[in-house]
């Protein structure tokens, strides 16, 4: 299990012409005043330390000052437009109090933190460099999770806002012990539901540190609700096993959580929820998510060995011819959508019958 599972490191794959015209479409994609390698150009850093003094593998960048101050005003601008419509008169208001990069993973992205100098709340987005992979996974996500989410593109850089959660390995080392088994028993069920969900969009490397938990408090109890926050490994790896999160060694604690706290008939019925609730969303956003897999379906974003694994490995799993016929991932995600479409709208005609 875990890093054994993944291959060496993903590339990252440019944005074709037909996913450009898919993103203007959806109003995804909008002229920015500052590109990922606007910011690569950083005169110095210093380490970034978590508050028991651990290396959070984030560097703070610094600029001379000739150039910060139109950074600042750039990045402010894409604060605007990104969260609200653009307009200039919130920029008075606005600081950029840090610019963080992170060499860790296949993103590298930039953090910016930006504050209201009024009431001196603050929040984050990131900068990172437009990976097709990360866009597909970014748009399943947001049409088939219950999560909407927030992102621009321009050109080669991709702007995402922050998603809040407490990270997964930090939860399940601080937070996790604490709760009580009624907290523990509906995480159990949480994390069910997010490895189907996984599983079903084929939304890879959901380790630890790659999803958030959700916390809150409702009138009578803590609801806890699982998200993934890395996007990079959408239809990319060959094995089926690295869509579902429970096969990571970083996810142990989790699935033996599940083990000790679900009887397999209540494990058997979360993930049927999931599929059901997934389906609906899919035939929700149907013309949407069409024109989505009909881009994907005509881009290269896996290794041609890699299909042939996964889609032979899933046909074995569900007898369904049309994964075997699938000649891309882009084939192979439609094969796994039409799959949880069918089941649902044969059961829902059962029922009908009856």
């Amino acid at each position: 299990m875990g890093d054994d599972l993944m291959s060496k490191k993903k590339p990252s794959f440019p944005i074709s012409e037909k996913l450009n015209a898919y993103l203007n479409e959806y109003s995804r994609n909008i002229k920015i005043p500052i590109f990922y390698e606007d910011l690569l150009r950083f005169s110095g850093s210093i380490v970034v330390y978590d508050e028991d003094d651990n290396d959070t593998l984030w560097l703070r960048v610094y600029y001379n000052e000739f150039e910060r101050e139109e950074i600042d005003y750039a990045l402010k601008k894409v604060y605007s437009i990104l969260i609200s419509d653009g307009n200039d008169d919130i920029l008075q208001y606005l600081s950029v109090d840090t610019i963080d990069f992170c060499t860790f993973g296949n993103s590298q992205p930039f953090r910016i933190k930006v504050r209201n100098v009024l009431n001196d709340n603050f929040t984050y987005f990131y900068i990172k460099k437009a990976d097709a992979s990360r866009i597909y996974g970014l748009e399943l996500e947001h049409m088939l999770s219950p999560y909407n989410l927030n992102y621009l593109v321009h050109k080669d850089t991709l702007i995402e806002e922050h998603i809040a959660g407490i990270p997964g390995d930090v939860f399940i080392k601080e937070y996790l012990p604490k709760c009580t088994e009624f907290q523990k028993s509906q995480i159990a069920k949480e994390f069910v539901k997010f490895n189907e969900r996984c599983m079903i969009r084929l939304l890879g490397d959901m380790r630890s540190y790659n999803y958030v938990f959700v916390v809150t408090p409702d009138f009578d109890h803590v609801v806890y609700k699982v998200r993934a926050i890395d996007f990079d490994q959408q239809n990319y790896e060959g094995r089926l096993k690295i869509y579902r999160p429970q096969f990571f060694k970083e996810n142990s604690t989790m699935v033996e959580l599940v083990r000790s706290k679900l009887l397999k008939t209540s494990i058997n019925q979360y993930k049927v929820e999931e599929r059901s609730i997934v389906a609906k969303r899919i035939l929700n956003s149907i013309e949407q998510l069409g024109d989505l897999l009909e881009c994907m379906k005509d881009d290269h974003i896996s290794k041609s060995e890699y299909v042939e694994s996964l889609k032979m490995e899933i046909f074995n799993f569900t007898n369904d011819l049309q994964f075997k016929r699938a000649t891309n991932m882009g084939e192979v995600l439609i094969a796994a959508i039409d799959f949880i479409k069918r089941n649902y709208e044969d059961v829902n005609m059962t029922r009908l019958m009856q």
